[in-house]
């Protein structure tokens, strides 16, 4: 009897131990990161995808002249507690790139396919992270679906005159009004340097413009601001260059600088949109940016009744220099603000 009993207990912690182990295997799983792609309007766009999809969705949304790699650090360190999606943009990243007479590139189209990506992976509810592109972008769906968005998690990302009002914007201020622009906005402490580089004092304003898709443009926006250059991987401008230096991709990237110029006048939309539905949020902000200074950040605290507001000693792309920081933010803010979970 005593044996019976050894092999009844014996066989049943046997039991749970593989359910408790099939469990564990089974959430490792949904945090691992996936790598996929879908169809959008006959473009393939990929996108990084982990966690529980039952979990919070967390819907990243990236900056020029990155991709959903600017993301590769904070999911994983996120995943466990929510649903993570991040896409890259046509023209960006991994996902197609056809040529600037195939597609328009426009803050409008780029925002109106995201939209259809999320329709197409079936999201229903989700928090936007908006950094640099992303803010514009994401603030086109959220005006366009408020209803969906349970939170806002903003790094870096514009919705007010305020954070444009620098040296770095002038020149593209200009070409939005004329792209044959000479010298427009060029002769300010940041672009007088740009153009004793290139040993030119009357510079277009098209040519200058080209100057932030170079390498040294690049490794500028992942350095500047920082505490650490050390801390900082060349991989992260090993990995964008490449793809800033396809044929066609500095031309569209030249098509998104001009279309940045109808996100100005929507600010008051996006505004009107935060005091009416006052999303909670999260403001992790690299005040050391000279593209998107913490000029831009303060405003968002006239229109917001619940925000958690904090600037990071860092630059531009925070995420590379505090990811961590970033990520305990994200967690504590969400226990803290009850966001809706799904």
């Amino acid at each position: 009897m005593k044996t019976q009993t050894r092999s009844i207990v014996t066989a049943t912690v046997f039991s749970l131990l593989m359910t408790i182990g099939i469990a564990a295997n089974a959430a490792e799983q949904d945090n691992d990161i996936k790598y996929k792609t879908v169809e959008i309007d006959g473009l393939n766009i990929f996108y990084r995808e982990a966690g529980n999809p039952n979990k919070p969705t967390l819907l990243l949304l990236h900056g020029f002249p990155t991709s959903s790699h600017m993301f590769r650090d904070l999911i994983p360190q996120l995943s466990a507690q929510y649903h993570l999606v991040a896409p890259d943009y046509p023209g960006y990243g991994q996902s197609s790139m056809p040529s600037v007479h195939e597609f328009e590139y426009s803050f409008d189209n780029v925002a109106n396919i995201v939209d259809k990506f999320i329709e197409k992976i079936e999201l229903k509810t989700y928090s936007l992270y908006l950094m640099d592109y992303g803010a514009p972008i994401g603030f086109r769906i959220a005006t366009k679906h408020p209803e969906r968005v349970n939170g806002l998690i903003i790094q870096n990302g514009n919705a007010y005159i305020e954070g444009i009002n620098n040296n770095f914007w002038e020149p593209i201020q200009a070409y939005w009004k004329d792209r044959k622009a000479i010298n427009k906005g060029l002769d300010n402490d940041f672009w007088i340097n740009v153009k004793n580089a290139y040993k030119n004092p009357n510079m277009s304003n098209d040519d200058a413009l080209r100057f932030l898709v170079t390498l040294g443009a690049t490794k500028w926006q992942y350095t500047n601001g920082v505490r650490n250059t050390e801390a900082i991987s060349p991989d992260t401008w090993d990995h964008v260059q490449p793809l800033l230096d396809r044929p066609g991709n500095h031309e569209i990237q030249l098509e998104m600088f001009y279309s940045y110029g109808t996100n100005p006048p929507l600010y008051p939309e996006w505004q009107a949109y935060l005091r009416k539905h006052q999303p909670p949020t999260l403001i992790v902000w690299g005040k050391n940016d000279e593209i998107f200074p913490a000029a831009g950040a303060h405003p968002y605290k006239r229109d917001l009744k619940v925000v958690d507001f904090n600037l990071l000693d860092t630059g531009h792309f925070a995420l590379e220099e505090d990811s961590e920081v970033i990520a305990e933010h994200i967690r504590r803010f969400f226990e803290q603000s009850n966001v809706a979970s799904h």
